[in-house]
Parts: C-alpha cells; sequence; structure tokens
C-alpha cells in the first residue's frame, strides 16, 4: 500500500504543473488517450467478450461515446478556459468581474464494472481538460479490462500525471484515506455513503454516479408497439447491466395486457430472430459473475415465493452466467425486487387506474437516476414530468441520454447521486470557479466611498436600498 501513497504523491506534486498547461497540451493529452485506445482496439473487443460476452459493436459503440466526448471537449477546451466576464452590480460598478476556471488539483475516479472502458476514460477527459491530475481505481470484476486500461493509460499520459491503481476493496480503502480534491464515483448506494463520508475527511468534492429503480411509465395513450421494442431494448441491453436502465414499469391498466403480449414478441424478434435461443444469441450479454448471478436470481425466485407472475422467461444458467430476459407482474411491495437495483435483464410490471396512483408508487422508492414516459398525451406527459424528480427523463424513449449528447448533462440526484458530467457542465463540475474582481486604480473608478467615515451621500444611497 506504500505504492499507492507515493503515486498520489506524484500526482499532487504535479498538479501545480499540470494547472498551469494551455488548452492545446489539454488537447494533446486527451488525443493521445484516443490514440491509445485505438491502437487497442481488438483487445477491448475480446475483454468484452471474456468478460461479458458483448457483441463487438455494443463495445465500438462505447468507444464511439467516448470519441464524441473527447471531440467536443477538444474542440470547446479553449473556450471553457477563458474567463467568463459577467456583469456588474451596483456594487462593482466601474470594476471588471469575471469567473476562471481553475483545477482542483488531484481527481480520484472509482469506476464500475458494467461498461469498463467509459468507466474508466469518460471522467478522465473533464478531469484532464479541467487542468487536474487523475488516479483511476478500475472495477476489479473486469480485471482484463483494468489491465488493458492500466496499459492505454500508462502510454498515453505521464505517470505524474495519471496512475491507475489496480485491486479490490482494500485498494479503495487506502485511496479514500488520501487527500485527493475531488473523487468521482460510479457504482451503488452503499459504497457511495461510504465515499462521501471520506470526502468529508479532506473537504473534497464529489460526483456520485449511483443509479437505482428508474421508473417507467405507459398511460392509457402510448403507442404500445414502439414502447414494447424500446423497452425490450433498453432492458436487455448490456444483459440490464446498465445505470439508467428502466428497472419497473408503472402501467394503466387498460392496455396492461396488450403491452405484456407485444413486449414478449419485440424480445423474441430483436434477440433471437434466427430461433437458435435466447442463451445461444450473440446479442443477450452474461452477467459480470456468479455473486451477482445469485443475486438477480434470489430477487427473481423471492419475487415468485410472493407471488409475482412470470410473463416471459424466469429461467437462468449459473455455469454460463446467463439470466433469461425476464417480464414479471403481480407485484408486490413486500417483494425485494420492487424496492432494490436488479442490475439485470427482469422487468417488473404493475399496474394504475389513475394517474396520481402513478406518483404514490414511484414515491416509495429512492429518487431515480433516470425517469421515462410513454404517452401521447402532452398533459399527462407534462403532469408526470412536473410532479416527479430525477437525474434525467426521456419521453417515449429509455437509455438514449447518456453519452449521446454533451451538451446535455448527465448524473443523479439525491439518492441516485450528485454533480454532473458531460462536456461544459463537467468541466466545470471538475474545476473551481473563481471569482476575480480587478479594480482600476484610475481616480474615476477606485472611489473609497463605502469607508467610514460614511459621508451623507453613501448613508442615503443604502439606506434607500432597504426600500
Amino acid at each position: 500500500m506504500s505504492d499507492i501513497a507515493s503515486q498520489f504523491k506524484a500526482l499532487q506534486d504535479a498538479a501545480p504543473r499540470m494547472r498551469q498547461t494551455t488548452a492545446k497540451e489539454r488537447a494533446d493529452r486527451l488525443r493521445s488517450i484516443w490514440n491509445a485506445l485505438l491502437e487497442r482496439k481488438d483487445d477491448i473487443f475480446k475483454s468484452g467478450q471474456e468478460e461479458r460476452r458483448t457483441n463487438d459493436v455494443d463495445v465500438a459503440a462505447e468507444l464511439v461515446m467516448i470519441k464524441g466526448e473527447l471531440d467536443f471537449t477538444i474542440k470547446n477546451l479553449a473556450k471553457w478556459m477563458r474567463p467568463v466576464r459577467v456583469k456588474n452590480s451596483l456594487a462593482t460598478m466601474g470594476k471588471r468581474c469575471e469567473i476562471n476556471y481553475q483545477s482542483k488539483g488531484v481527481v480520484l475516479n472509482i469506476s464500475a464494472y458494467n461498461a469498463p472502458t467509459a468507466e474508466c476514460i469518460v471522467p478522465m477527459i473533464p478531469a484532464i481538460a479541467a487542468g487536474n491530475t487523475i488516479a483511476v481505481k478500475p472495477s476489479e470484476l473486469a480485471p482484463v479490462s483494468a489491465q488493458i486500461m492500466q496499459e492505454v493509460i500508462n502510454k498515453a499520459l505521464p505517470a505524474d500525471e495519471a496512475q491507475v491503481m489496480q485491486g479490490g476493496v482494500e485498494v479503495s480503502q487506502e485511496l479514500l484515506k488520501l487527500p485527493f480534491n475531488h473523487i468521482y464515483y460510479t457504482g451503488g448506494m452503499t459504497v457511495g455513503k461510504i465515499v462521501m463520508k471520506a470526502a468529508a475527511d479532506h473537504f473534497a468534492s464529489i460526483t456520485l454516479e449511483m443509479g437505482g429503480k428508474s421508473p417507467v411509465i405507459i398511460d392509457e395513450t402510448a403507442n404500445l408497439e414502439n414502447a414494447a421494442t424500446k423497452l425490450a431494448w433498453g432492458r436487455v441491453m448490456n444483459a440490464g447491466q446498465v445505470c439508467i436502465a428502466p428497472e419497473y414499469i408503472v402501467i394503466h391498466e387498460s392496455v396492461k395486457d396488450k403491452f405484456l403480449a407485444l413486449i414478449k414478441e419485440k424480445i423474441e424478434a430483436l434477440y433471437n430472430s434466427d430461433g437458435s435461443g435466447l442463451q445461444n444469441s450473440s446479442y443477450v450479454p452474461r452477467i459480470i459473475n456468479e455473486r451477482h448471478y445469485d443475486r438477480i436470481k434470489g430477487l427473481m425466485d423471492d419475487a415468485v415465493a410472493k407471488g409475482a407472475e412470470v410473463v416471459f422467461g424466469g429461467g437462468g444458467d449459473k455455469a454460463d452466467r446467463y439470466i433469461e430476459p425476464t417480464i414479471l407482474t403481480n407485484m408486490s411491495e413486500d417483494m425485494d425486487i420492487m424496492n432494490e437495483e436488479v442490475f439485470g435483464p427482469v422487468l417488473s410490471v404493475v399496474s394504475y387506474s389513475n394517474r396520481s396512483e402513478v406518483l404514490d408508487i414511484i414515491a416509495k422508492r429512492p429518487t431515480p437516476l433516470a425517469f421515462y414516459v410513454y404517452s401521447t398525451n402532452k398533459n399527462n406527459i407534462d403532469y408526470f414530468l412536473q410532479n416527479s424528480t430525477s437525474g434525467s427523463a426521456v419521453v417515449n424513449n429509455n437509455c438514449i441520454q447518456s453519452g449521446t449528447n454533451p451538451n446535455l448533462p448527465f448524473g443523479g440526484v439525491g439518492t441516485s447521486g450528485m454533480g454532473r458530467i458531460g462536456g461544459y457542465e463537467g468541466f466545470k463540475h471538475m474545476s473551481n470557479a473563481r471569482s476575480v474582481v480587478h479594480q482600476p486604480l484610475d481616480k474615476f473608478r477606485d472611489f473609497l466611498v463605502q469607508l467610514p467615515p460614511y459621508s451623507k451621500r453613501y448613508s442615503d444611497l443604502i439606506m434607500k436600498g432597504l426600500k
């Protein structure tokens, strides 16, 4: 563990130098990361196949998402780094007021396993753009990817600007003892609380992206075939191991049966089009390990034991780490699956008769990272959006709001997280917004009327401000 302390010290010592880098120098570092990633593209594909049985196209899409964020940041970085002039108030008349975005120092990124390349690299982009040094802790649950990330980052950046620290919980614990200036964490709420407490010891700022139970509302006016197609994709994608994946559906009782019939058809059409079986599909990935397989299967079994009806799927193969895409209905609040994030390809369905019930159902669970509404009724859409809170929301689609548009900030709220990433918002979140006021010294603008003894004119002006 002494190596961790010495690696951190190197990053800390280099932070003042990194703060002084120009936009071009930072952009060159970002380009270097992409070039190193591209050289290892085939290895990244193989790691996805080995760890999660992913399709190469899906991993390529992950790399395209990274490239989009890199390109956007490189294009706009010089503008973001310039001081931002702001308007004067009465009290600052004659002065120049601006905001300077200054690096925070040393950033720690504790990443997750479900998209191991993006989870390591995407938070690095705003961290480096803002002029920070960074330590990356890849997930030990994706060890092949973690090793590739270490080799990529070691090749792309100097060792005193970026370090990859592999290992399990013990490494994370040692890292959290160190005085990082900002911590970016992706994972569950239990560890998120530990990260927050550790950050408080050093007054570090934090970004937490913690997922949760993201609801889907389908009202009586929804295009059901459209909704069924998109939700079949959104829940089975990456075997449900997606932070913004739909977790449960709240559907109007009048369209429930039709929707259930449709989503069964769509799962088969998307993932078993050749009739060889869902388990043999190259588009259905595997659960990351047996522990998570047991956890997900346990949630399914608990629900069934308490009265849930299996509409589709319900099976699994532990040796293959395969959870069959599953639809459950007849849900009740005492089922663990209704209160815990599944992070697997299992979708629970509950019905409602009037829209006020929907808000009550959602309010029983932690504030979600994502919120989805399927409807063609503007009044209903506005009602659900205005009376709910979430990190992000999508109308008539799902899972398209993250990594697709760097102009959209992404993050959670409350129990689903805090802070934002993506484009300019990510850059700002990894920076200290430093207010700077420039006072000219010429006699026309450097007046000190606010100093005692107060003149009658100044006193009258201040008192007038109370009216």
